[in-house]
């Protein structure tokens, strides 16, 4: 796909033959601080999806927010920035959780209307989360992956106001008129309600 990045390698430690993630919170890296203070979630990089794929709006004094969509990409994290990054796309989601490590990057402001649903009413009162992953390749649904993305659902439905169960946390194929398959049926529905409940801010 389109203007894929690599994964920082600064982010990365061998030893020996294996490859060992440090948590993106425990760097000490002083950029990372700015980033986190440029989007609405603390743990999360900012990595501005161009304008051409978003709405900019108010929300929620424009529009309620009462959904979490959930959503796989089919493609790897540094390949679904760059999608998010090209204006010939047209698309977006709020957040991009990373596989190995749970790594949340914001691509969309929270008040602003990402493109994620396929359908615009959704789209104005939803907040729209990516996960790395295929849908038939269930090894990508990392522990990591899982917890991160709770935490972050946990928090937008606590800020929101939003009810912590499955009519107001969906996967993109409930969404009305989709043609998507995400999460799809690896995705473990029961665990990561239990973990958005006991998600700790």
């Amino acid at each position: 796909m389109d203007r894929a990045r690599p994964l920082p390698d600064r982010r990365r430690i061998l030893k020996g033959a294996a490859l060992a993630v440090v948590p993106y919170a425990l760097l000490p890296d002083a950029r990372a601080g700015a980033q986190a203070r440029t989007g609405d979630h603390p743990f999360a990089e900012w990595e501005p999806a161009t304008p051409s794929n978003r709405t900019t709006a108010n929300r929620p004094a424009t529009h309620a927010v009462d959904r979490v969509v959930i959503h796989v990409t089919q493609t790897t994290y540094a390949k679904t920035l760059g999608i998010f990054q090209n204006p010939k796309k047209r698309v977006s989601a709020h957040y991009v959780v990373r596989s190995v490590d749970g790594h949340v990057a914001q691509c969309v402001r929270e008040a602003d209307i990402a493109w994620h649903a396929g359908n615009w009413e959704y789209n104005i009162r939803s907040i729209g989360i990516e996960h790395e992953g295929w849908v038939d390749r269930p090894a990508y649904f990392t522990d990591a992956l899982y917890e991160r993305s709770a935490r972050l659902t946990a928090s937008v439905c606590d800020r929101y106001g939003i009810p912590k169960d499955r009519a107001h946390i969906i996967g993109h194929h409930e969404v009305p008129g989709t043609d998507h398959t995400d999460p799809g049926p690896n995705w473990d529905w029961s665990r990561y309600l239990r973990l958005v409940h006991g998600a700790r801010r």
